[in-house]
């Protein structure tokens, strides 16, 4: 297993074969993103434990899926999406990326719709 920490003292353990990615830490600007340093988002239509983004939202707003065996533990879990897809979240709030995003520390989806943002 590999053990990945978030700055603000939650952690994830991830088996490295399993997972596609896995929340890695916060960038040098203070928000969340994965291990290739993409930001990642939260959607205020959400509940915790459910994601309300799917069909034209999820071409917008990719969820942040893990393949099956990942397991998350402190705040971050995996929720199961309609199709059976697990997806990362974060306190129960389902991860996604914008795909407005071009390269790693891209925030330009914090804010958009009022309904999407980033975590610091």
């Amino acid at each position: 297993m590999k053990l990945l920490t978030l700055i603000a003292g939650a952690a994830v353990s991830v088996a490295a074969t399993t997972a596609i990615a896995a929340p890695a830490g916060m960038s040098g600007g203070g928000v969340l993103v994965d291990g290739e340093g993409m930001t990642l988002y939260i959607f205020d239509k959400d509940a915790p434990g459910t994601s309300n983004c799917y069909d034209g939202c999820a071409a917008s707003w990719p969820p942040f899926v893990a393949k099956s065996g990942a397991s998350a533990e402190g705040n971050f879990s995996l929720v199961t999406r309609k199709d059976g897809a697990e997806q990362w979240a974060f306190k129960g709030m389902p991860l996604y990326y914008w795909a407005g995003d071009s390269a790693p520390g891209d925030v330009n989806g914090d804010g958009v719709g009022g309904v999407w943002h980033v975590l610091k």
